[in-house]
């Protein structure tokens, strides 16, 4: 790959990622004007989601100059498989919050599926298809210089949840690690973005549905469920790539630059 492709890349996916970013703040504005034309909240913040997105999406194909920007942003392949090795994952979070906690008296149908499956749905599609994605696939970076910029501005994001200091370091800490995992799973399942997005989509179900914290910061019992299923995720993906002799596309050679991944 040539160095001029490296830094055009970067270049686009700073422009348009920006763009992306400062059309954000008329997410109310866009969503208001879509209300009375759907006549459904939900589908309008999907809709706007997808308005905002244009940016994300022209640079998916001025990168790769072709027409298939879902399969370069990793939505293209099988859907099943990603929906049940997720749920498989998910399934201490699930699981324990049948168990151990209450059913979230405050929502409803619409403000949870907004909250998890679209939210997950969009937040993988522009942080990891397409910020950290383009990233690794088209340049020179490797896994921790390309997710880290993604994953401080995807930890940012989620500090409206706190005043406190220290509540608001623990939430930076525990949504800048769940950036990197969501990443690695999107790189070890062949670019599959699927993965990520259902285990996103359920993780922040369970968190939803069940009275487990306010914040994404949560206490010691929603933490320990939370581990469980972050454990269960890597350790399956690592067993089943073992197990059919595939190799690890995160190594110790391609975490600070991925001259040695096939583009």
């Amino acid at each position: 790959m040539k160095v001029g492709k490296t830094a055009k890349t970067i270049i686009i996916i700073i422009i348009c990622f920006s763009m992306y970013l400062y059309f954000r703040d008329y997410f109310k504005a866009i969503k208001t004007w879509l209300d009375p034309i759907t006549n459904f909240g939900l589908l309008s913040y999907f809709l706007t989601y997808v308005i905002l997105g244009i940016p994300l999406f022209i640079g998916t194909y001025l990168i790769n100059f072709n027409k298939n920007i879902w399969k370069d942003l990793g939505l293209s392949l099988n859907i099943i498989k990603p929906f049940v090795y997720a749920l498989l994952f998910a399934i201490p979070m699930l699981l324990g919050g049948i168990i151990f906690f209450d059913f979230n008296a405050d929502i409803n149908t619409q403000n949870i599926l907004a909250g998890s499956i679209v939210i997950g749905f969009i937040e993988e599609l522009f942080f990891r298809g397409f910020l950290f994605g383009q990233l690794f696939k088209n340049t020179k970076l490797g896994f921790i210089p390309a997710i880290f910029f993604g994953a401080l501005v995807f930890a940012m994001g989620h500090l409206y949840q706190s005043q406190d200091i220290f509540e608001l370091f623990g939430i930076f800490t525990v949504t800048f690690m769940g950036a990197v995992l969501f990443a690695w799973l999107y790189v070890e399942w062949n670019y599959n973005l699927w993965i990520p997005i259902f285990l996103h989509a359920l993780m922040n179900l369970s968190w939803n549905l069940f009275a487990m914290d306010e914040t994404a910061l949560g206490g010691l019992l929603p933490n320990i469920l939370r581990g469980l299923t972050i454990t269960l995720a890597i350790g399956f993906t690592i067993i089943y790539k073992r197990k059919r002799n595939m190799d690890m596309a995160i190594t110790k050679n391609t975490l600070f630059t991925s001259l040695s991944i096939s583009k």
